[in-house]
């Protein structure tokens, strides 16, 4: 008897491969939004903190520049009456000594103590003070330049004379002041050598509408002085001009030069006028934008 084997065959079994299951890790998800909210919100509030920082800083330099220089002017203005001012005697010169202790520092008071005596000839009043410059050196200390008119006196002899200096003062925090800088003498500004360029008509605009021009300007200058709102309205655009309601009368049209620039006319022109209240000749000057539509009309002021 036969017996039969048979053979199965052996099928290898597949290892599985150990996994690993990925979670939400919501703790880790969480740490990194908090960490990059974080971040946008301190780059926004460091951004706008700056700009703020940087705006009160500027508000702050102008305030103090217009407060201070209407309250160093009026110091000074009191300081230089005091110190230009005297009499040879000696209890008006005590007096002036004893008022400029306001104004000068100690070191000053020293300096100057010798400035005017008892023996000098002269007496001395100020007549007026004329500011030129407050310049800022620094946060706390001005130069000012100014020009004094004294009248000075000596027996029966008088004369004005005017001199120029600049002095030095010192602003605390508090705002109080001293002079830290005598007067000193100095230059203030004189008569420029600049001479403008002489304007003449280019010969952009011809005759005829020279001659019409002529003609407007005659007309409105004549009648411009008395003119009211509604009356210059015919001849001036948007209130270019406003009403003068003064009592000059026309004399001419003294000269005049005109260019045509960008379908406009522009025009330099002199006017006299005769001022009934003070009889002078007055010559007013004006710079103007001329238009036609149907008529003249002045457009604007250059």
């Amino acid at each position: 008897m036969k017996i039969k084997l048979e053979r199965k065959e052996k099928r290898n079994k597949v290892k599985k491969v150990p996994t690993i299951k990925v979670g939400t890790h919501k703790k880790t998800t969480t740490a990194l939004w908090i960490l990059l909210l974080t971040s946008i919100a301190f780059g926004v509030y460091k951004n706008f903190t700056a700009i703020d920082q940087h705006t009160t800083h500027e508000k702050e330099v102008i305030e103090q520049r217009v407060i201070d220089t209407n309250k160093i002017e009026s110091f000074s203005r009191n300081f230089i009456t005091a110190f230009y001012s005297w009499e040879h005697n000696q209890k008006a010169l005590d007096q002036r000594t004893e008022k400029l202790k306001d104004y000068l520092t100690e070191e000053l008071q020293v300096l100057n103590a010798d400035m005017v005596r008892t023996d000098i000839p002269t007496n001395s009043t100020v007549e007026s003070i004329q500011f030129w410059d407050i310049e800022s050196i620094d946060k706390n200390n001005f130069d000012v330049l100014f020009t004094v008119r004294q009248m000075i006196t000596e027996q029966d002899k008088k004369q004005t004379i005017d001199s120029d200096y600049s002095l030095t003062i010192h602003l605390d925090d508090k705002e109080n002041m001293v002079i830290v800088k005598n007067p000193t003498a100095n230059s203030i500004p004189v008569k420029s050598n600049y001479k403008p360029t002489a304007s003449d008509s280019d010969g952009t605009v011809n005759d005829k509408t020279t001659e019409e021009i002529d003609s407007f300007l005659k007309t409105f200058f004549k009648l411009y002085p008395k003119a009211n709102e509604k009356e210059l309205s015919y001849y001036v655009k948007d209130s270019s001009l406003k009403a003068t309601n003064k009592k000059y009368e026309f004399l001419e049209v003294s000269s005049s030069n005109y260019y045509r620039s960008k379908g406009k006319i522009s025009v330099e022109v002199s006017v006299k006028y005769l001022d009934s209240l003070t009889k002078t000749t007055q010559t007013f000057q004006y710079k103007l934008f001329l238009e036609k539509v149907e008529n003249w009309i002045i457009t604007s002021k250059i």
